[in-house]
């Protein structure tokens, strides 16, 4: 591999692992945000469990990072589809997997979102709508994530046509994001997943 594509998924994976949630929740409430609600370090458990203030800084400072990581790896490979879409997957992965953490972090979607804000605007726009009228409808934060990422690999393809590295990436941050919501796909089954309230706990 290119010293300089190594990098930038490197890098990439270690500003994922920045765990945002984590951090601010420590910081502001003097709690493990791992402890509370759902367990998750992720904007929507911080919502919950810290209050809505709390969850939209979180959900920024996660989508930023998200986006950071692949403009550096856009500087470092000279914007190849190879080195963009590693680096999506590789800032998802640092999020769900931080090794600051003990490997125990979120579902990535947040920083999904930002990695593929600098990728694929345009079919992410189109998904993200799809999201809100989803959770809208339903007021379930992870049907609506699962349902817009699943059919994100579909409008990066009607909408963009990209290289291949791309549309694969697309189409295993889809899968992904469906698996780290395997258990709220239990409760959604099950009928007892959490509703979402733009109100928020917390302080």
């Amino acid at each position: 591999m290119d010293l300089n594509l190594l990098l930038a998924v490197v890098i990439a994976y270690l500003l994922g692992a920045i765990p945002f949630g984590y951090l601010f929740v420590r910081y502001a409430l003097g709690q493990d945000i791992r402890s509370l609600g759902s367990g998750n370090i992720g904007a929507t458990n911080v919502h919950r469990t810290a209050g809505r203030k709390a969850g939209i800084v979180v959900l920024i400072l996660d989508i930023a990072k998200g986006f950071l990581a692949v403009w550096i790896a856009g500087r470092f490979t000279q914007d190849s589809p190879l080195g963009l879409a590693l680096a999506a997957l590789a800032v998802m992965a640092g999020h769900a997997f931080p090794v600051f953490l003990g490997f125990r972090g979120g579902k990535a979607v947040a920083s999904f979102i930002g990695a593929f804000l600098y990728i694929a605007w345009l079919p992410l726009l189109a998904v993200l709508l799809i999201f809100l009228v989803v959770v809208a409808a339903s007021k379930f934060i992870s049907l609506g994530s699962i349902v817009a990422a699943l059919l994100f690999p579909v409008a990066v393809w009607l909408i963009q046509r990209p290289p291949a590295p791309i549309l694969i990436a697309a189409i295993v941050a889809a899968l992904f994001i469906a698996y780290r919501h395997k258990a709220n796909i239990s409760r959604l089954l099950a009928g007892k997943e959490s509703v979402f309230s733009l109100k928020g706990g917390g302080r």
